[in-house]
């Protein structure tokens, strides 16, 4: 959530960058100051409505004192009716900041100024490509296909059993799934990330924290008898740890890392663009959250970037990372960057990964703070990333080291798997 102060002390700078998200109702941001300014006019009548009540007060104790009981009464009667204008007005002030933080809620992050202006994916910046194209085999198959030849993941029956989009792995495909988890989380904790298992469902104040809410709610899955929602990433319920905790400057950065099963609803039609894993509504992710200090979060994203990309140059997958534009960018975020590896057999880019800087949109929610050495309290700035999701990486895996004797498994996860092809 943006923070009050700012929007009004830079109404033009934050519908300029709103722009650049492409967001439709920037005149939010003078409903919101004039309600403010509303909310500040009410405030000062309740101030100064109980001083008249103090001043009152004790103008009442000194007429006791001197034996003056009628005018003593009189003023008892006119705090009385003080106090009555005073809760009217406090009913008032309740319902205006109630409505300004309606409208706060809103209101996305801004974005970076090193975000480029766009309005769709095509306009996204290719920021670097790396990794050769893999040389497959003649009669080379899509990962849907490869998957049905080796019997490691059926689709039908997770349809059985729950629905469409609900994968079962099975086999050598549970065994490869297991291998880059195990994977990804021993390569986030050797680099400093604290290990988590959170819950996978969440409370509402969660969900708000991280922006779910009230964003999001129809792309989550949702109990309405425990008023829970299944987790859309481990994100959600990690960064929530530190909610409403002042930590001290020297703990900063705090990083953790989690794997979780992750539930979205939006996954959509499942036509030829979105078949196999490339869009499921159940998946397996392993994330890497860092809550730090405001002055370091621009180079703290360029680390986490750097971490995410040795993961996938160790799978040995071709992969370009893209910095998205204003259009294409989440509701919470001031700037990510996008992974994507080489489909070799369907021809096409998958995404595998965002990396993100929230600056303090998210802290600023979970009231996430620091006290520096000054004693000064400031929010953190936070940070996620996918460190890695798991099908279309799986997908890429598949198609890419197809051979005619079976899947090659890459060398980094040969420990894991114990053994080196999946035939």
């Amino acid at each position: 959530m943006l923070q009050l102060a700012f929007i009004r002390q830079n109404r033009d700078l934050v519908k300029e960058r709103l722009a650049v998200k492409h967001f439709a109702d920037v005149n939010l941001v003078d409903q919101i100051i004039e309600l403010d300014e509303q909310r500040r006019k009410t405030q000062l009548e309740n101030d100064e409505l109980a001083s008249k009540v103090n001043a009152a007060s004790k103008e009442i104790g000194m007429l006791m004192g001197k034996g003056q009981k009628e005018e003593a009464e009189a003023k008892k009667t006119e705090v009385a009716q003080y106090k009555e204008s005073s809760k009217n007005i406090a009913d008032q002030l309740s319902t205006l900041e109630q409505q300004v933080n309606e409208l706060l809620v809103r209101l996305p992050n801004l974005p970076s100024t090193l975000v480029p202006v766009g309005k769709t994916a095509d306009e996204n910046v290719n920021v670097k490509e790396s990794g050769d194209e893999p040389v497959l085999p003649a009669n080379a198959k899509p990962h849907w296909e490869l998957i049905e030849q080796y019997d490691i993941v059926n689709f039908e029956l997770g349809v059985k059993i729950t629905g469409r989009g609900f994968p079962v792995y099975k086999g050598k495909g549970a065994k490869l799934q297991r291998a880059l988890i195990s994977y990804f989380l021993d390569y986030n904790t050797a680099a400093g990330y604290t290990e988590y298992i959170p819950p996978y469902m969440v409370n509402e104040a969660t969900a708000y924290g991280t922006g779910q809410l009230p964003d999001k709610e129809g792309q989550m899955y949702y109990m309405q008898a425990d008023n829970f929602y299944m987790i859309p990433t481990a994100e959600v319920p990690v960064t929530n740890v530190y909610r409403d905790e002042i930590v001290k400057e020297n703990e900063l950065p705090i990083k953790m890392t989690a794997y979780t099963p992750c539930f979205r609803r939006e996954a959509g039609s499942f036509g030829a663009d979105v078949r196999g894993l490339n869009r499921v509504h159940q998946f397996d992710k392993v994330e890497i959250i860092q809550l730090v200090h405001p002055e370091k979060s621009y180079e703290t994203l360029d680390e986490m970037v750097a971490h995410v990309e040795k993961l996938l140059q160790n799978l040995g997958l071709k992969y370009r990372i893209l910095r998205l534009c204003g259009g294409d960018m989440s509701f919470t975020s001031a700037l990510t960057y996008d992974f994507e590896v080489w489909s070799a057999a369907q021809k096409k880019w998958l995404e595998c990964s965002s990396v993100s800087n929230f600056e303090s949109f998210q802290t600023n929610r979970m009231k996430i703070r620091f006290k520096d050495e000054k004693g000064k309290t400031q929010l953190a700035h936070s940070l996620n990333g996918s460190s890695l999701a798991l099908p279309r990486i799986m997908a890429a895996l598949l198609e890419n080291n197809q051979t005619e004797n079976g899947i090659v498994i890459p060398e980094v996860l040969r420990p894991y798997f114990g053994a080196d092809v999946i035939n």
